[in-house]
């Protein structure tokens, strides 16, 4: 637990910090607002609530990843990340993938928060079960942000184009959704084991 209590405020502290340099001189302002809204929003929360619902270490560690994932792509636009052009170039794809990543990140990250609050209020018992309602959380995550996506782009017009991140590819949203179901799913399969290891010391303390 003191390793738990010594890495919490160092997510802190780099989540904030990149927060901070990616708002000095965003590529869009209007589009760094809606790309980072979700960490304004969480980040609270979660601070508010460290005593009182304090989340396993592996899954603050997750959400700092996710974070950090969503300020890199409001800072430049999904389309334009430096890493995603690097990725670009070396994987041979007509479009720069860090989309990918974040969709990927939307659907892997959202399972396992949904899988702690399952497990620690004893809403759901079995272990397929308990998979199958984590992906299908993570997917309805998925969803509803295409939705506000699709919203944005009737609000905005062209000027949603930088938020949307489509880049030219007509078959996105379903790209994107499939991206979710295969974080959600590879997050169920390869944490879970960890993830009981965590929360059974969670639950001695």
């Amino acid at each position: 637990m003191k390793a738990g209590n010594t890495l919490r405020p160092v997510l802190l502290a780099a989540v904030m910090l990149a927060l901070l340099v990616s708002g000095i001189a965003p590529f869009d302002r209007a589009t760094w607002i809606m790309e980072v809204a979700p960490v304004l929003i969480a980040l609270p929360v979660l601070i508010a609530t460290r005593h009182s619902y304090r989340l396993t270490t592996l899954l603050y560690c997750l959400i700092a990843a996710h974070m950090l994932v969503l300020i890199v792509g409001g800072t430049y636009s999904y389309a334009r990340v430096p890493l995603g052009f690097w990725l670009q170039d070396l994987l041979g794809t007509t479009r720069n993938p860090y989309d990918r990543i974040g969709h990927f990140m939307q659907g892997f990250v959202p399972a396992m928060v949904a899988r702690e609050i399952l497990l620690r209020g004893a809403y759901v018992r079995g272990r397929w079960m308990t998979a199958f309602l984590c992906i299908c959380v993570a997917m309805a995550v998925s969803a509803a942000y295409e939705l506000i996506e699709w919203g944005a782009a009737l609000a905005l017009g062209q000027g949603a184009d930088e938020f949307l991140g489509t880049q030219g590819d007509t078959w996105d949203t379903q790209s994107d959704m499939l991206m979710a179901l295969i974080g959600s799913t590879s997050a169920v399969a390869v944490l879970s084991s960890l993830h009981d290891r965590q929360l059974e010391g969670l639950a001695e303390t």
